[in-house]
């Protein structure tokens, strides 16, 4: 079926005048009745962020998402979106999105009144409809509103001729959203002219006042020690916010690995197949858990769940590296590519200080307390009674990234009961998943202080 292309045709059609919060609203009452997820992909919010979401967008309200970084607030705003309409009308050649019946820019308003129903029209769809902008001090009113263009003076339009304003995002996403993030670092003057435009739907440009009866629903982001401290984020902005939404990080490990199986790059091409067991997976992710806990670690600045996801990354990575140089035939990760996550943490943790090299013994710290739990949940320290025996009296063994796979089938057939530990651990019986299973439980040992662990050239020697 054609779209109307005329204001003719659209006055004949069915088509009816809603706001961009009605639009919403019917959209979200839709996706609710049919049973459909609101963001899906999104992780461990159904019960806690996602309702409150709903009930702002029935309410018609702006909303705020107050968070630390790395808990998906850019990503539900964009996920947003999806609840416009696929496609709206508007008058060919706005660019302020005008609604065939209700103009708000000159443009418009001359082009209705010139052509009356013969006024050609454009269809456009979502994407035209989103506009995003990170805050930042030196963000002006011409990024958000709009400032006079030198060129439309020079081509004979008079200064206080409205056609000569080139307008900025915020009138050029009319009938849409938009999205602001960081909104306290936003310079006070310019957090002035956004309520401005948000509450009294006019503006001042270079001395000319716009009317600009916006159709916008605004949606902002903030880190909450910034959007509560005094002097960051002027009051009645601040108001003008209708809802409060507080993200959070994952709360369960379950959630955490969800989001980094769904989340970390992944290649069809590997050059060996890759395997990763469910219980360094665990480990992957209660680092990162630990971390949001630690008193070293700057909680303000918060723990981002990309820690999780490149973490997750650089150990696979690890296990490839060593399967392609050794040539084994699978990756599979072991305790020993926990080494591998120094690189891509530290980028990404904001320490409270740095006294007694901090900075060095903190992530140890952190892989030594998960392994230990993630070995505590699935084993008894008295199963390998006779493991620690055989140790005690003089067993070494050694372990390492470098090491061949034979060596440690070899160990593990000398201990016995690796059959016992691979279906603890619900894991195939293969040289790959038996030297993960060996380094897993030696360092499950070592945390429960029945082994001892000392570094000799790059390998870790395991002893009584």
């Amino acid at each position: 079926m054609s779209l109307p292309s005329t204001l003719g045709e659209l006055r004949g059609s069915e088509y009816r005048q809603r706001t961009v919060r009605d639009e919403l609203r019917d959209n979200l009452v839709r996706v609710l009745r049919q049973g459909e997820p609101l963001f899906p992909g999104i992780v461990g919010y159904d019960d806690t962020v996602v309702p409150q979401m709903e009930h702002a967008i029935l309410a018609g309200q702006d909303m705020i998402l107050l968070g630390e970084r790395g808990q998906a607030k850019s990503r539900l705003i964009r996920e947003l979106v999806g609840l416009l309409d696929e496609r709206i009308p508007i008058i060919a050649g706005s660019e302020v999105n005008d609604h065939p019946y209700a103009p708000i820019s000159r443009y418009g308003r001359d082009r209705v009144a010139e052509l009356g129903d013969a006024t050609p029209l454009a269809w456009i769809g979502r994407d035209r409809r989103f506009g995003e902008k990170l805050a930042t001090p030196d963000t002006s009113i011409a990024d958000l509103i709009g400032e006079v263009d030198p060129i439309r003076v020079a081509e004979g339009r008079y200064l206080a001729d409205e056609l000569t304003i080139h307008f900025g995002l915020l009138p050029r996403v009319n009938r849409g959203l938009f999205a602001i993030n960081e909104l306290p670092d936003l310079a006070e003057r310019i957090q002035v002219g956004l309520l401005t435009c948000m509450e009294e739907r006019d503006v001042q440009i270079r001395g000319f006042r716009v009317r600009l009866p916006l159709d916008v629903v605004v949606i902002a982001t903030a880190n909450p020690e910034d959007y509560t401290n005094r002097g960051r984020i002027i009051t009645p902005l601040k108001d003008r916010f209708g809802a409060q939404v507080r993200t959070h990080y994952p709360e369960r490990l379950e959630e955490e690995e969800a989001i980094m199986e769904a989340e970390r790059a992944s290649f069809d091409d590997l050059p060996v197949p890759l395997h990763v067991p469910a219980y360094m997976r665990e480990l992957v992710a209660e680092v990162t858990q630990l971390a949001r806990r630690s008193p070293q670690v700057n909680q303000r600045s918060g723990v981002s769940v990309r820690l999780s996801i490149a973490n997750y990354e650089s150990l696979c990575a690890s296990a490839v590296r060593r399967a392609i140089r050794l040539q084994e035939p699978e990756a599979v990760p072991r305790v020993s590519d926990l080494a591998a996550l120094a690189a891509s943490t530290w980028g990404k943790l904001e320490l409270e200080t740095f006294d007694d090299g901090d900075d060095q013994t903190l992530l140890p710290k952190l892989v030594r307390t998960a392994c230990g739990n993630a070995f505590r949940r699935r084993f008894a320290i008295q199963e390998f009674g006779e493991w620690v025996a055989r140790f005690e009296q003089g067993l070494h063994l050694e372990v390492g990234a470098a090491l061949p796979l034979d060596r440690y089938v070899a160990a593990g057939r000398d201990l016995g009961g690796m059959e016992r530990v691979l279906a603890g651990l619900e894991e195939p019986a293969t040289p790959g998943t038996t030297a993960a299973a060996l380094e897993f439980v030696l360092e499950g040992l070592h945390v429960a202080k029945r082994l001892n662990k000392t570094q000799v050239d790059g390998a870790t020697v395991y002893g009584g």
